[in-house]
């Protein structure tokens, strides 16, 4: 039965961001604002509907780590595992927008974080900053799409010499109900999966922040992952891409700083956050800037790299969970070959981009 109910609650919450994904998209494209922008904001947004749902839920019924557990979760899977699946099935090509701004304000955003953690508590001032900073990069990603996209429609008109027609206001209301829609689905849907994934906790022997960065981070993060994939399929790889790193920066500045703002105590922070899972996130979002700079996109052998860590470090946080004997080998193996070998890669690959652009 607690399977049943995180199923349906799953269900839920994947339907509810389909639908608020939907109505704003098509509302973003009615009031003139780039495809890039549309995935770094309307899109990466409502994908992460589920994770405001659950954060809210927690934070309210006093579940710390499901809170941040859920945030560092869905970063990890985001880039690791969305990101390299999106890029097996066609290399993604990179904007300059994101490498010079968005990839960078994503590794801040986790930095500031990482800050705001070393006292244990992100309590309401720090959530009133985290908040200001969502605000304010929304702000900024808005303006400067719809200037972008204003400039597009100039040329569209002066080519064509034809007028880019205006919304109707019905197709608006219809937007606006799958809007509403999908928020309703969305609420209902994180109160089932919340409730079950605690019952399912307690019973594994598990902790919530392992739970919160596995189970409900992954899952919360389907959204994100049908968008992308499907973008990707479509040509549409700004949005793909756009999507990842906009969830990114709102999961971390926004849900969380809103479950600091409504939470009574703040939220606690637990040691193996600061020690471990903060920092691999980090380290995914810091990955992607060596990628992104060779060549301007992500390549399928890149793809398969963010997979193959995504995997390791999914087993990690099993056998860490269960004091597992082999812990002990698998982390030497990645410490000592695994990871060095990668950056080993990763300088030779820049090394090699910098030498063919110098020619």
């Amino acid at each position: 039965m607690t399977i049943f109910i995180f199923l349906i609650g799953l269900a839920s919450l994947v339907l509810g961001a389909e639908l608020l994904v939907r109505g704003a998209s098509c509302l973003g494209l009615a009031i003139g604002i780039s495809p890039l922008v549309i995935g770094l904001t309307i899109v990466a947004f409502g994908t992460s509907s589920p994770e405001v749902a659950i954060s809210i839920k927690s934070a309210l019924t006093d579940h710390p780590d499901i809170i941040i557990g859920t945030c560092v979760g869905s970063t990890i899977f985001n880039i690791l595992c969305i990101l390299g699946l999106s890029a097996l099935i066609a290399p993604l090509v990179v904007s300059e927008q994101l490498i010079w701004y968005e990839v960078p304000i994503m590794i801040g955003a986790h930095l500031l974080l990482l800050a705001m953690c070393f006292d244990g508590t992100i309590d309401r001032i720090d959530a009133l900053v985290l908040l200001g900073g969502i605000v304010s990069y929304t702000i900024f990603a808005i303006r400067k799409g719809r200037q972008e996209a204003k400039i597009l429609a100039d040329e569209y008109e002066k080519t064509l010499s034809q007028e880019i027609s205006k919304p109707k206001p019905l197709i608006i209301c219809k937007q606006l109900g799958f809007i509403i829609t999908g928020l309703i689905f969305c609420a209902l849907g994180a109160g089932w999966l919340l409730d079950s994934a605690l019952i399912l906790a307690r019973a594994l022997g598990v902790s919530e922040l392992v739970i919160g960065i596995t189970i409900i981070g992954a899952s919360t993060s389907l959204p994100e992952l049908a968008t992308s994939v499907l973008a990707t399929i479509r040509g549409q790889r700004d949005i793909a891409i756009g999507n990842v790193v906009g969830s990114n920066i709102f999961n971390i500045l926004g849900i969380i700083g809103i479950a600091a703002l409504i939470a009574p105590n703040g939220i606690a922070i637990a040691p193996s956050v600061l020690r471990f899972d903060l920092p691999v996130a980090i380290t995914a979002c810091v990955a992607c800037l060596p990628i992104f700079f060779t060549g301007h996109k992500i390549s399928r052998w890149e793809g398969m790299l963010f997979l193959g860590y995504y995997v390791a470090y999914t087993i990690y946080l099993i056998l860490a969970a269960k004091d597992h004997d082999s812990l002990p080998l698998f982390s030497m193996i990645m410490m000592w070959f695994v990871i060095p070998l990668t950056l080993l890669t990763a300088v030779i690959v820049m090394y090699r981009t910098t030498r063919k652009h110098s020619f």
